[in-house]
């Protein structure tokens, strides 16, 4: 696969094309024309003995120092040197594919007075699968992601290290050569143009917005399972009684929980004239409520990385009619706050997962079934302990959701005195919902097991479907068993899109 990077946005499909499935890429001619354009405003700016940031100055609070042009090559060299501090352990390789193809959508703009080589040298690293080695800290999300983009540019001067597409380190310069490529010496404000974005954070909220997308839905299946183990109703979700609070996410999620309990003879089993139940638990009975706000709340966090995606972040950056203007458009206080929204909501809706599979373990609310779903009480402990690590999971997902962007920290001699921290935001959010994976496919393994315990009644056709695919992976109830290899293969089912497909085989695709 390859994608196009123009003088408009990349699309979130692009960047998880990239990030993800290894697809290649190449600068369309339009982009080409306007790199050479913007180009030539620079040079004649270089030029110019009137200084200009970023051009003919030092930066940040550096700034007022006129550098004369014999030490300009110096500068743009010097300033990715010293700005490629990163520290601690490596970044992932599908959030610096992502960075660098993000870097290059604004270099392709026309707007940030790069040499059209030095935006090749960047479609080129992402095409041979070349990936620079970038570390977890260094980044305060103002004035861009300066020391994770600083270590991508380092790696297109020939300096720094590289991953193969093998996934093996090597010294840029070796890598590049073998590879046909040249390194890049960076001119007039090329520096600059390299490093002054969010593009770092909003990687990552692109991303996470993909998992989360198809963790709702997983979280939708989890909890209709749940709901249905657990001898609970399902006309709560009836479409009426959702539309007296009209949120978008919640009737999609009502929705999906209604069709995945279609045909259940366990939930039958209880619509009786004798039934005592009036109602059902919060964890099952406002399931909808929670996964459609995590929805919404998703949804608007989509349409800040669409702006985002649409935006040209570079400080200078050069206007449609040539001037060369300074602006703060690389302060990343739009991204970090939604990253910092959808860590508490990952970390809600892992709660409320939580919650319910708690139910299935405790003899006085699980209706009927085992004490901790156990083969033999006493002799085995079931899932008893499974729920532990669900429960140390929420633990940590709520620490997460302590928000990134309500600190700040001044740098830079007070000139940049304030920040958004971005980078922190999107980094926590990642671990977030990694968590949040695991604590689902822990419900899913504990519903499949208290469903089979219920037999001779049988679930949904779509929850029965989700069972089995689990039953190919892990077997039903029994004795007491090696626990965690279990819960790993549920989470690579959950993780791989498995369970969630198996649903919609039988009813379709989910909202």
């Amino acid at each position: 696969m390859t994608v196009t990077v123009g003088i408009g946005p990349v699309g979130f499909g692009d960047v998880v094309a990239v990030a993800r499935e290894d697809a290649q890429v190449v600068l369309s001619e339009e982009s080409a024309a306007a790199i050479d354009a913007s180009r030539d405003t620079i040079e004649a700016l270089a030029n110019d003995p009137t200084p200009v940031y970023g051009v003919s100055t030092g930066f940040g609070a550096l700034a007022t120092r006129h550098i004369p042009k014999e030490s300009r090559t110096q500068l743009q060299r010097s300033l990715i040197r010293s700005h490629a501090a990163g520290s601690g352990p490596e970044v992932e390789r599908e959030v610096i594919r992502a960075m660098m193809l993000l870097r290059l959508s604004t270099l392709a703009s026309g707007r940030t007075g790069v040499r059209r080589d030095t935006a090749q040298a960047y479609a080129d690293l992402i095409s041979t699968g070349l990936t620079p080695v970038v570390h977890e800290y260094g980044s305060l999300g103002c004035s861009g992601d300066l020391a994770p983009l600083a270590h991508v540019a380092l790696s297109i001067m020939g300096e720094g290290y590289v991953r193969t597409r093998s996934g093996e380190i090597k010294p840029s310069a070796h890598a590049l050569a073998e590879h046909g490529l040249s390194p890049v010496t960076l001119a007039e404000k090329e520096g600059l143009a390299l490093i002054n974005g969010t593009d770092g954070m909003l990687g990552q909220l692109v991303l996470a917005l993909a998992d989360l997308e198809h963790l709702l839905r997983l979280a939708d299946v989890a909890a209709a399972m749940s709901v249905e183990g657990q001898l609970g109703t399902d006309r709560v979700f009836a479409a009426d009684l959702q539309q007296l609070r009209p949120h978008p996410g919640q009737a999609a999620a009502a929705a999906n929980m209604t069709r995945l309990l279609a045909g259940s003879a366990i939930v039958a089993s209880h619509q009786t004239p004798d039934c005592t139940r009036v109602q059902d638990a919060y964890s099952l009975r406002c399931a909808p409520q929670v996964a459609g706000a995590a929805r919404d709340t998703a949804a608007h966090a989509r349409t800040v990385a669409e702006r985002e995606l649409a935006s040209v972040i570079d400080n200078p950056v050069v206007t449609l009619d040539g001037r060369v203007e300074s602006n703060g458009n690389f302060h990343g206080a739009p991204v970090a706050y939604v990253l910092d929204f959808l860590a508490i909501v990952v970390a809600d809706v892992a709660s409320i997962s939580e919650r319910r599979t708690d139910r299935f373990l405790d003899v006085n609310r699980s209706h009927g079934l085992n004490p901790f779903l156990a083969h033999d009480p006493g002799v085995d402990s079931g899932h008893m302990i499974a729920q532990y690590t669900q429960a140390g999971i929420v633990s940590e997902l709520k620490r997460l959701a302590n928000p990134a962007s309500a600190d700040s920290i001044p740098s830079s001699a007070m000139q940049e005195d304030h920040v958004s921290m971005g980078w922190s935001a999107a980094r926590k959010l990642r671990r977030a919902v990694d968590g949040l994976t695991t604590v689902l496919a822990i419900e899913v393994l504990t519903a499949a097991r208290g469903l089979d315990m219920r037999r001779p009644l049988t679930p949904s056709p779509a929850t029965g479907a989700v069972i089995g695919a689990l039953r190919e992976r892990v077997e039903g109830p029994g004795p007491d068993r090696f626990l965690a290899p279990e819960i790993a293969a549920a989470v690579g089912l959950a993780r791989s899109g498995a369970l969630v497909r198996a649903a919609e085989g039988v009813v379709g695709p989910l909202d």
